[in-house]
């Protein structure tokens, strides 16, 4: 008889399932849509009913618990799932209360990108490290911090939206600045928005022949397509997001004093594009040298499965609030 965890990605679009062994390895894995737009009753009997489904899939094995990953703010002490952005109609779910009613397993919940930090840091890129930065670039910017071994939850659960940290950029708004957000100018969308523009504008780019001349569909994934083939006006706008978002990170190691940090999501694939300049402006406004001689700068290697193994994560670790140190040892113990 095994000891299994089962861990769950809840996604706007799609909803995983998987169980996983005593070292977070994954044993069985399902994959189906979320069915979100059926609305929140239909969608969460379909969650049950998926989950259920995976549970058939071990029924000689003992169950250690149940670990959800979910979009947006989500409050963990309470079991809520707060106001998630894709999901709409969603507002303070009680989805550990609806998970522990229907299968009486003890369930935890997570915001995704603390998840994620807390998979990179139990079992990828910053595995053996206590302080740690995970910051996701995709249509959003999202993050997780690891301080001293522990995910960083705050009063409600609700720490480390690294990617609604404002800014103010000058030039622009009544006080000659605007204030905008690290998301609003550095995400998949903001790429997007900003080659559009200067196309609008009158900038030649292969942008526009990637999309056949139909501006509406560019995104963030054909602007890093373009970059990667050396469009300049492509180039100057990932670069100009990696600045943006080097400074961000500037501000970070600053406050948390971070080992490494680990960067994943969609943008992370365009690799040295975006690595070296963030790291550039990492370095050219610290305070002091210390803060960066021995950071590690990585990108994150779980991929899609991150999700599920930080959820299975959020089992051993109590909800995060254990040490991601002793996931492993406490796993062996059990």
């Amino acid at each position: 008889m095994r000891e299994l965890i089962v861990g769950i990605d809840l996604g706007g679009t799609r909803l995983r399932a998987a169980l996983l062994d005593r070292d977070l390895n994954i044993i069985e894995r399902r994959e189906t849509l979320t069915q979100a737009d059926r609305g929140l009753d239909v969608t969460v009997q379909h969650m049950l009913d998926f989950v259920a489904g995976t549970l058939a899939l071990a029924p000689n094995d003992t169950i250690s618990g149940i670990g959800i990953s979910c979009p947006g703010p989500v409050n963990p002490t309470a079991g809520l799932l707060v106001a998630p952005p894709n999901l709409h109609g969603w507002h303070n779910v009680p989805l550990v209360q609806m998970f522990q009613r229907k299968f009486g397993f003890t369930t935890y919940i997570g915001n995704d990108a603390n998840v994620a930090a807390l998979a990179e840091a139990s079992r990828g890129a910053a595995q053996g490290y206590r302080h740690v930065i995970f910051m996701t670039v995709s249509t959003g910017i999202g993050g997780g911090i690891v301080s001293d071994g522990r995910l960083l939850l705050g009063k409600d659960g609700l720490a480390a939206e690294i990617g609604h940290m404002a800014m103010a950029i000058t030039g622009e708004g009544s006080l000659g600045e605007r204030v905008t957000t690290l998301e609003k100018e550095a995400a998949g969308p903001a790429l997007a928005r900003k080659v559009r523009a200067r196309i609008e504008a009158g900038t030649s780019s292969s942008v526009a022949d990637l999309v056949e001349g139909d501006l509406t569909k560019i995104t963030g994934s054909i602007v890093g397509l373009a970059a990667r083939q050396g469009d300049p006006l492509a180039l100057e706008v990932v670069r100009r997001a990696a600045f943006v978002i080097g400074l961000g990170l500037a501000s970070l190691v600053h406050v948390f004093n971070p080992e490494i940090i680990v960067v994943g999501g969609g943008v992370s694939l365009l690799g040295d594009l975006l690595f070296d300049p963030m790291r550039e402006a990492m370095e050219a406004h610290v305070i002091d040298r210390s803060y960066i001689d021995t950071l590690k700068l990585k990108p994150a290697v779980l991929g899609e499965n991150v999700s599920v193994i930080g959820a299975a994560a959020l089992v051993v670790t109590r909800g995060g609030v254990e040490d991601v140190a002793s996931v492993a040892r406490k796993l062996d113990a059990e």
